[in-house]
């Protein structure tokens, strides 16, 4: 599993003002906090005004004081290509992220190629939007596929991302994004990868319960093949997990729980037939959680109380 770190986010207050001010400190700073990560997903929205060309400062700050590897994360091609220039591990890059709308689509395809980097394919397009069903992304993806291949990209290269959605606005699409994701592990030949940005799962969620839910459909995506995910580096029970699943050495019975709702994924199981420890407050809020993400119970801010 991939872990990229969340943490430099345009949206955010502080990261802004850090960028607009160009504090070096305050980056070298969140370079620690993701430091059990692979990556950083540098997110700069559209990088016009006082943002334009920062990726010239910010790329060579995370190369010079991180082993991070560097995702891009822009809605402006032209900052995106002009960033390269300043990173030495460029077959590493993560291009982040492209849907099914020319002409971005080929730029970034086409870049990808020069650099024989990673990119990020949302299953989405201008025309459609998000699709609602796991078979109308499925779709998307194929087309993209298509665009893919006839230009000659390195499919080892290919993640996509079938786009995961607050359960606060549309609790039905949290398993549409899960079977989403086992259709792209299951459909093409040659194989491609598959990525989640995690967070957007519990936004809008009470802050008591953000980290139940965004662990448990990580440990649910899991299950469905996932290969990477931008997450909150600050979560380091997250980041244990992950690695727990990646090493196969459950430490404790809810760490058995979780394997056993990875299988329960993996073989189209049912939650009623999960065997847990039903005196355990912890085992049954990881239980409602679930529910809640398979669509079995209405999301409710209260819902892990028992």
């Amino acid at each position: 599993m991939i872990l990229i770190g969340e943490n430099i986010h345009v949206i955010s207050k502080s990261v802004r003002n850090a960028l607009l001010s160009r504090d070096e400190n305050f980056v070298k700073n969140l370079m620690k906090v993701q430091e059990k990560m692979d990556y950083t997903d540098l997110n700069i929205g559209p990088a016009k005004g006082d943002l334009a060309g920062i990726f010239s400062w910010l790329c060579p700050i995370v190369e010079k004081n991180s082993k991070l590897k560097i995702s891009l994360d822009t809605t402006n091609f032209d900052e995106m290509k002009n960033a390269v220039s300043y990173i030495h591990d460029k077959e590493s890059i993560f291009l982040n992220s492209a849907s099914n709308d020319l002409p971005k689509l080929d730029k970034m395809i086409d870049l990808a190629i020069e650099l024989n980097c990673n990119i990020i394919l949302l299953t989405m397009s201008k025309e459609l939007g998000i699709p609602k069903t796991s078979d109308c992304r499925l779709e998307i993806a194929f087309q993209i596929y298509e665009k893919c291949i006839e230009k000659g990209l390195n499919t080892e290269k290919i993640f996509f991302d079938p786009i995961v959605l607050p359960i606060v606005a549309s609790q039905s699409q949290a398993i549409e994004s899960l079977n989403t994701l086992k259709m792209i592990k299951e459909s093409f030949d040659p194989p491609v990868k598959s990525i989640i940005g995690l967070s957007n799962i519990s936004n809008g969620v009470v802050n008591e319960y953000r980290a139940l839910i965004n662990r448990v459909y990580a440990i649910m995506a899991y299950g469905a093949g996932l290969n990477a995910v931008i997450m909150d580096a600050k979560d380091d029970e997250l980041c244990r997990i992950l690695k727990m699943l990646e090493s196969g050495k459950p430490c404790s019975e809810i760490d058995n729980l979780y394997l056993k709702i990875i299988d329960m994924i993996e073989n189209f199981g049912e939650i009623e037939d999960l065997e847990y420890d039903k005196t355990d407050l912890n085992q049954q809020k990881i239980i409602k959680a679930c529910e809640v993400l398979l669509n079995k119970k209405i999301y409710s801010n209260s819902f892990a109380q028992v």
